[in-house]
């Protein structure tokens, strides 16, 4: 297979399975840290509303972190085991995708200052390298 063409594929691979994945830890630990009275998960403005009537404790930003962070991570490990060449890159660019994504969340909802940094320094690109150190092939480290 052309390079450029496996290189092309394994961002859209990574991107999509770090979404899923992303998804599917956020719709599993609700079942387990559900959110709190009264707050539809599914609504962004109950979301808001909660979080700015401090509403969410501190055990409810486990789920968004581990769901940035395990999303990232996987879709990197992806991107990393489709591509021809230049494998950091590639994790490097996953994670900058969902670092994007992170920063509009910041933006979107009035979270704590302390998991904005945690997520924002922490989810996204350390991830998407370890990632990378993860599923590059072991003569490219």
């Amino acid at each position: 297979m052309n390079p450029i063409v496996k290189n092309i594929l394994a961002v859209l691979a990574g991107i999509i399975v770090g979404m899923a994945v992303n998804m599917g830890i956020i719709m599993l630990l609700s079942l387990i840290i559900p959110p709190p009275d009264g707050v539809d998960p599914k609504d962004m403005e109950s979301i808001r509303e909660a979080m700015l009537s401090n509403k969410y404790s501190m055990y409810h930003f486990i789920s968004p972190w581990l769901a940035h962070a395990g999303g990232t991570f996987v879709g990197a490990l992806v991107a990393v085991k489709i591509a021809a060449n230049n494998h950091l890159l590639f994790a490097l660019v996953i994670g900058a995708f969902f670092l994007v994504g992170g920063i509009m969340m910041v933006q979107e909802l009035p979270s704590p200052l302390w998991f904005n940094i945690v997520d924002i320094v922490g989810a996204y690109i350390p991830m998407a390298y370890i990632g990378y150190i993860i599923g590059a092939p072991k003569n490219k480290i």
